[in-house]
This record gives structure tokens, C-alpha cells and sequence, in this order.
């Protein structure tokens, strides 16, 4: 969406609860076509006109048709999106040559993101060279367990991830009791003890992905990709890209311990309010983004091979050196030294 031309009552009512029927953007992204609102609801009971989507949320807005681009990772790597345009009923339906239009807007769009990512990343980009993240940073799964979306994705994660992952799910789906959502941060170790750390949304229905309930399981952005964002990648969240400076403060002095009032300043708000907000919209809350700022400084460290674990400690703001191994192993699983002696068998490929 546009936000200079979508007015915020009706993103925030997508936001709070339309978006489980955002079959539109589901459907372009899972077939990665550009689609009108029609083929988005080909074989769906009751069609567009059925939907909550369409007879609800967009009638809300005046709204008749929509055209829906996938997007590769409009805000983070890894994390597709979807790029909507809006008709009333007077305006028409799209023409397919329109819808091809659209549609190289939208390549067009994916590559100039991912160019501007790259350039701000420079030497921010990650060392750790041997991490198989995937493509696609989120996997779906319906409630007999089965990917619904992105099941080579899934197929990359450690053997272990993934074991863990399918038996949190029965436990996850279990858990609702056929209503309602949950949400939840898990951190799971590998098959080396290394900590991977996800966002757990689970559905009772999900409309816009199928019938039943449903489970994300989205791997976390490390604290380095947050901290190359701009307020203008998350304009279609102003509350979000208000924070961002906070993020990037963060990561700047994390090594001297900012307090919360300082890190509060940056985006002029109350202590408590900030600590509240943050904490709802980034799933963590300050004190711990300080920690992963520490621990991930820590790690690059390591894998340069410039300092002792004592300097590094130092650099990276821990108090004492036993500060830094118990902090360190509470984030990661592993020690500095198991750490630092996993990356180099990985690096060398043993």
C-alpha cells in the first residue's frame, strides 16, 4: 500500500485484524504473479465479493478492485511483501496489460531495494558466511504439520531445527484450542548447540492461506540487518518507523551501556512508553536488543581473529570476563571459547 493515499483507519484496521484474509496477497506471493482480486479468489466459496476482504475491508474504504505484485524483500532480507494498487468500482478492473505493467514496476522495485540494502550494508554485511539462512526466511505449516509455504526453505535448517520446530507446532496448534492467536520468541539450538532464534504466530483460521488453523515460524533478523533500516522502509507503519532510530542508536553504543532514558530520547517518548511499544512491535525488549548488539560485535570479533576473548569482552561492554561467558552462553548455547572453536570447524568446512 501507498500510506500517502490510504488513510490510516483503514491500515490499522488491517493491521488489527483484516490481514487474516488477505488471500490477495498470499496468493500473488505463493504463485509470485501479479494478480487481480478475481484470480486471487478463483475456487474460493462465495468469491471476492464473499470475502471479508472484499466485502468488508475494502468496501470500507470505497474500494471495488485491487491488483497485488509479490515483492522479493521489500523491508528485510529474506521476508517477501507484497505491493497492492486500489480501484473504486467507477475506475474499472485492471487490464492484463496493466497487470504487466504492474508487474515489471514491481522487478523493477526488488531490484533497487536490494541494491539499496547492499550499499548500506558495505561492510556491515554478515561474516558468518557458513549460516545457511534460506531465501525465504518463513515457513507455514497447516495443522497436520505440512508446509504450506516455503518447503525448500524449511528443508535447509539443521535436521535438529527442524525436529524441534514440528514438535513446537503440535504443541503451538494444540494449544489453541480452536480459537483465537498466540505468539511467542523461540530459541532453539542446533545441531553444533548454536541458538536460532524465531517468532511463532499461531492462527485458529487463517483464511488467507487455506481452512484450519495455521503456524508461522519466522527466523529473526540479527541485529546488524536492523540497524541498516530507514524511516522510509517502514512507512506503511508509522509507529514502527518511528522506533527505528532507537535502533540504530542502539547499535551504534551498545558497547557503553545507553540507558533507557537516553535510547528514549532518540525517538522522543516516555521511558515506559518506549519500553512498552518496542517491546510489543520488535517481540524483545531494549535491554536484550543491547544484548544481541554485544553478543553479535562479540562474535565478529571472533571470526576476525583481532583480539583475545578478555579484549573482546572489553570492546563489546561486558563488565568482567565472566560477565561476558555467562551472558554470552545464555544467548548462543555455546561459550565464547566453544563458540569461537565451532566458527573456525565452519569456516573450514569440517
Amino acid at each position: 500500500m501507498q500510506p500517502a493515499k490510504v488513510s490510516q483507519s483503514l491500515l490499522k484496521a488491517y493491521t488489527r485484524e483484516y490481514h487474516v484474509d488477505d488471500r490477495p496477497t498470499w496468493q500473488a506471493i505463493r504463485q509470485f504473479k501479479v494478480m487481480a482480486e478475481t484470480e486471487c479468489f478463483d475456487g474460493v466459496s462465495g468469491g471476492f465479493e464473499g470475502s471479508r476482504f472484499g466485502a468488508e475491508f475494502m468496501s470500507q474504504g470505497g474500494l471495488r478492485h485491487v491488483a497485488v505484485a509479490p515483492l522479493t524483500a521489500p523491508v528485510l532480507a529474506g521476508h517477501p511483501g507484497a505491493w497492492h494498487i486500489y480501484r473504486t468500482a467507477d475506475q474499472g478492473p485492471f487490464s492484463s496489460n496493466e497487470l504487466s505493467q504492474f508487474g515489471r514496476l514491481a522487478r523493477q522495485f526488488d531490484q533497487n531495494v536490494e541494491s539499496a540494502r547492499a550499499a548500506r550494508q558495505g561492510r556491515a554485511a554478515s561474516p558468518f558466511t557458513w549460516l545457511r539462512k534460506p531465501p525465504i526466511r518463513i515457513v507455514v505449516f497447516d495443522a497436520q504439520i505440512k508446509p504450506i509455504y516455503n518447503e525448500s526453505g524449511f528443508a535447509v535448517y539443521d535436521a535438529r531445527i527442524r525436529d524441534q520446530i514440528q514438535r513446537h507446532a503440535r504443541q503451538a496448534l494444540g494449544r489453541l484450542n480452536g480459537q483465537g492467536e498466540s505468539h511467542d520468541r523461540l530459541c532453539l539450538p542446533d545441531s553444533r548447540d548454536d541458538l536460532w532464534v524465531f517468532h511463532v504466530a499461531a492462527y485458529a483460521k487463517y483464511p488467507a492461506l487455506g481452512e484450519g488453523p495455521i503456524v508461522w515460524y519466522l527466523l529473526q533478523p540479527d541485529c546488524k540487518e536492523w540497524s541498516v533500516l530507514r524511516n522510509s522502509d517502514l512507512q506503511a507503519d508509522p509507529e514502527i518507523s518511528r522506533l527505528v532510530p532507537a535502533l540504530q542508536f542502539m547499535h551504534k553504543e551498545f558497547g557503553r551501556g545507553p540507558t533507557l532514558n537516553e535510547i528514549a530520547a532518540t525517538v522522543r517518548l516516555s521511558p515506559f512508553h518506549f519500553h512498552r511499544r518496542f517491546t510489543e512491535l520488535f517481540g524483545i525488549t531494549p535491554k536484550h536488543f543491547l544484548l544481541e548488539c554485544q553478543i553479535y560485535a562479540a562474535k565478529c570479533h571472533m571470526v576476525a581473529g583481532d583480539k583475545d576473548l578478555v579484549e573482546i569482552g572489553s570492546a563489546c561492554g561486558f563488565a568482567h570476563q565472566s560477565h561476558f561467558t555467562s551472558r554470552f552462553k545464555q544467548a548462543t548455547g555455546l561459550t565464547p571459547t566453544g563458540w569461537r572453536r565451532l566458527a573456525d570447524e565452519l569456516r573450514s568446512g569440517r
